[in-house]
């Protein structure tokens, strides 16, 4: 897998991504159009603190890997935002071995650690637990709309 920073020439083809893997289930997510998903994705890379990875194979995107820099008093650390792999290569050890080197990455980038959300319910909970992520204790995700 060729791994490359995520830049604007990928935002279509991630929002492909995205929307192919979040429309299946468990996420059953809906979008009312492609040009949302772009949206995020050109949104997004706007930040200066944005950083994000893409796993190409055969020229194809596979992997997605959107967050950024967050700073923290122990040194910035990598909050992602948005973590996928295509369907067709989900369960083969590709998420895995994407996220070790996202690891990698970072640290040579300076950053302590690696944050993210995610529901217990869906199996990315147990892929992360595998990984090597905890829940951190005391910590709830809320919002507010």
């Amino acid at each position: 897998m060729d791994i490359q920073l995520l830049g604007k020439h990928h935002i279509e083809m991630c929002s492909r991504l995205f929307m192919d893997t979040f429309s299946r289930e468990p996420w059953n997510e809906q979008y009312e159009s492609d040009k949302e998903v772009i949206r995020y994705f050109t949104d997004f890379l706007s930040l200066d603190s944005c950083l994000g990875f893409v796993g190409l194979e055969d020229g194809r995107l596979i992997a997605l890997c959107i967050g950024m820099r967050k700073p923290w008093l122990k040194g910035v650390e990598y909050y992602i935002d948005q973590f996928c792999i295509a369907p067709d290569y989900q369960q083969k050890g590709i998420g895995s071995r994407f996220l070790a080197e996202i690891e990698h990455r970072i640290a040579d980038l300076g950053m302590k650690g690696i944050l993210l959300n995610t529901e217990k319910s869906y199996p990315s909970f147990n892929f992360y637990r595998k990984n090597g992520f905890m829940e951190i204790e005391g910590l709830a995700v809320m919002g507010k709309e």
